[in-house]
Parts: structure tokens; sequence; C-alpha cells
């Protein structure tokens, strides 16, 4: 096919001004409009983000209803425990606003699908593999593709206790959720093609709703932007230290702590180490306390939050990313180290433990804090006493992140909407 395929685009929460999903979704959202002739709905929070950025684009705000406002702030005090986000709850509550949205987009397009008026419909997030589609009921001779979607990767049993920090007993909700939502499983059943976003997730697709594998393609949901890539080079480091960074939300699954522990153990506390902890979050004053507790205060930084722009100059000026996250679905602080050519050192559970291979980092098997942190004193301790290591270990992560670009991505999704479209 030699024209550009029409595509009707769905992505809840799609904005290049914020974090996490939303900013997923609108690059998501950047590189199908080079390849595409795309119509976007999204929701009305997004527009004045998006037309900044597109305002000649086709894009369809869905106006919210006038209880949305009252409900979100309803949800979000039932949702938070003494200043934390119980997030299974949390994700619970708000499924009538999705369901609003999800209903809007069916009424004003399902004619326009039945009539053909669109190559492909893509339904992007929300990522979590637990919402219906209702367009997708209207893709009777039109192509579906579902995703990505990313999660339910559940803790590892040596740290069951930290899940129950997370409030991982509410987890039985998502199994209710899609016992009681119409349309749930008939999405998952009937999508021409879903994107997961982790082998983890992808695995649990085919075997609850019966797919083929071909039908499920692993893609993930992260990429990274082009101006992290090699952004350093080894003669603008300080040799005389082994810089390593942290990136990421300061709660307690994400391991911070065992990354001080680490630091304090008798084998490498007499080395040259110096850690940068870049992120904010509940555990901040804990983490502080412990590094005083541990006598390491003096070699460690607290950056605090910075917009994700800024997080380039800590890439280039660390040696080695450490991240012992024990429950990541996506990770994408791992491949934007990986793209500075920095190694990585994260437990082996979830997304970023296929993003990292042996050559490019150290996987650690989630065998509980005493093991982690073992890990993580020989890893330094490695990269210490044989630089020719770093440097062999930085390379090839370089080499291994040039397949997690965003044009890459692309490409990607352009193969999969063509062969769909054939």
């Amino acid at each position: 096919m030699n024209r550009r395929l029409k595509v009707l685009l769905i992505i809840e929460s799609c904005n290049p001004e914020w974090a996490s999903v939303p900013l997923v979704g609108y690059n998501f959202y950047r590189e199908i409009l080079s390849i595409a002739d795309v119509t976007l709905v999204t929701h009305s929070r997004n527009r004045e983000a998006l037309l900044k950025l597109h305002p000649d684009a086709r894009i369809h705000f869905i106006e919210p209803g006038l209880w949305e406002g009252r409900y979100y702030r309803l949800i979000c005090a039932l949702s938070t425990y003494k200043g934390r986000i119980v997030w299974p709850i949390r994700h619970a509550l708000q499924y009538p606003l999705y369901f609003f949205f999800d209903k809007t987009v069916a009424k004003a397009y399902a004619n326009e699908v039945l009539e053909g008026k669109y190559d492909l419909v893509h339904s992007l997030t929300p990522m979590m593999p637990r919402y219906p589609v209702s367009i997708s009921k209207a893709c009777i001779k039109t192509p579906f593709v579902l995703g990505p979607v990313n999660g339910g990767v559940p803790f590892p049993e040596a740290f069951k206790a930290l899940g129950r920090k997370e409030f991982s007993h509410f987890n039985f909700l998502r199994n209710l959720g899609a016992l009681l939502i119409p349309g749930y499983s008939q999405t998952y059943k009937h999508a021409h093609v879903i994107l997961a976003g982790s082998t983890y997730t992808r695995t649990w697709i085919i075997n609850k709703f019966g797919r083929n594998e071909e039908s499920v393609r692993l893609v993930y949901e992260n990429a990274v932007a082009s101006h992290f890539y090699r952004i350093g080079s080894s003669s603008e480091k300080n040799t005389s230290e082994l810089r390593v960074l942290f990136v990421g939300r300061l709660v307690p699954y994400k391991g911070a702590d065992m990354l001080l522990r680490a630091m304090a153990d008798p084998r490498i506390k007499d080395r040259r180490i110096i850690l940068d902890i870049v992120g904010d979050g509940p555990e901040l004053g804990f983490l502080k306390s412990l590094a005083k507790q541990l006598n390491i205060a003096d070699r460690v930084n607290f950056i605090g939050w910075i917009p994700q722009a800024e997080t380039a100059n800590y890439y280039r000026a660390a040696d080695v990313f450490g991240f012992p996250s024990v429950r990541e679905f996506g990770g994408a602080v791992v491949m934007e180290a990986m793209a500075a050519g920095l190694p990585c050192i994260v437990v082996d559970n979830g997304g970023i433990g296929e993003y990292v291979t042996e050559e490019s980092g150290y996987k650690i098997a989630p065998l509980g804090p005493d093991y982690v942190i073992n890990g993580l004193v020989a890893a330094l301790q490695e990269l210490c006493e044989k630089p020719e290591i770093l440097a062999q270990k930085s390379q090839a992560a370089a080499k291994r992140a040039e397949s997690f670009s965003w044009e890459r991505k692309r490409d990607e999704v352009d193969e999969i909407y063509k062969s769909l479209c054939q």
C-alpha cells in the first residue's frame, strides 16, 4: 500500500508536558503522525499542550462530564493513606472516568468505523491490561490494534513484605474488575493485534485470553529520545572515582535503600564511589536518615525532582546506573541510561530485566534484600577494580540501546500497521 494509512488513534492520556503514561502516549502520537493520516481522540485536559505543538492537527478532545472533577477529588481522598497513594484502589475507583471517555468515543466514531472511513483503529492508553475498548465492537472489517499494554508483574516471593508496603494486598481488585467490567474480555479476544510491553504481560495475555503467539507482539511502551544517546564520553569523566546514578520515584519498591546499604558495605566503603539520587517521594526523609546512619552521607547527593530533559546532565556525569527496583513494568530510565552508555545494575524482574544483558550490565536475581545488596556490592567492586570491564559494558549498553529509539519504535509500528492493511 503506497498511500498513507488513515488511522483513528485513541489516546486518553496524551500530553507532551507531563511525565509517565501521558508523555509516552504523546511520543507514540508524534511518531505515528509521521507515518499515517491520523485522527487523534484524547481527553480535553490535553488540549492546551497538544495545540501548542500541533495547531493544525485533527484532534477530537472529549470533554469531561460535569461530575468528573468532583469525583476525581473524591477518589484521590479515598485512595490516599498517610500521604501515599494506594494504587490498586485508585485504579479501581478511576474506572468510571475511563468508562465515560470510552463510551463517548464509541458513540462518536462507531458509525464512521463501520462505514470504513479508517484503515485501522489503534487504542493506546490506558496501558494497564484491564480496560475494555468499546469502539472495538465496530471493527468488524477494520483492523483493531490494542496497546502497548503492560503490568501485572507480581512482587517476587522474597519481597512479599515490601509488596505489602506498596498495598499489594489490594491487587485482588484487578481480577474483580475483570469479572465486572463489561466488554473487557471481548476487547482482548477480538483485537487483531495486541502489543504487550513486557514478556510477562505478553505471556499472561496469551494464556488468559487464548490468543495465538503471532497476534500478541512484544513492543516495549518506552523508548529513548535522541538527545540521550551518547551524551557523554569517557574522556570527560573523573577517572579517580566511580559515579553511580539512581533516577526514579523514592518509594520502597524502587530499592534505593538497598543501593545505600551496598555503598556502606566494608568491601567497597573505602572506594571512591559517589552516588547521585535524582527523584522525590515519600521515602526521601528515610533515605537521608539512612545515609547518615550508615556514615555515607558525604558520598550521597540527593538531587530531588528535576524535569526529565535535565536528567541528561546526570547521565553525562555518571559512570554506572544503579536501579535495584524489584517490580518495574517499563523502566524508561534504564533505557535512557543505556543510551548514554551507562552499564546498568538492575534486579531481574519485569521489563528492566529484559533491557539489560550480561554484556551491557548486571542482572541480580530477586532472591531477597541481602542477596540484591551483595549483587550490587560485587558489581560495583568489579567496576572499581577493572576499568576495562566498565569500558566494555559501556560500549555494549550504548549498542544495545540503539534498538530503543523512538525512530525504531515508529518503524516497528509502521510494519505492524502495513501487515494488517495489506
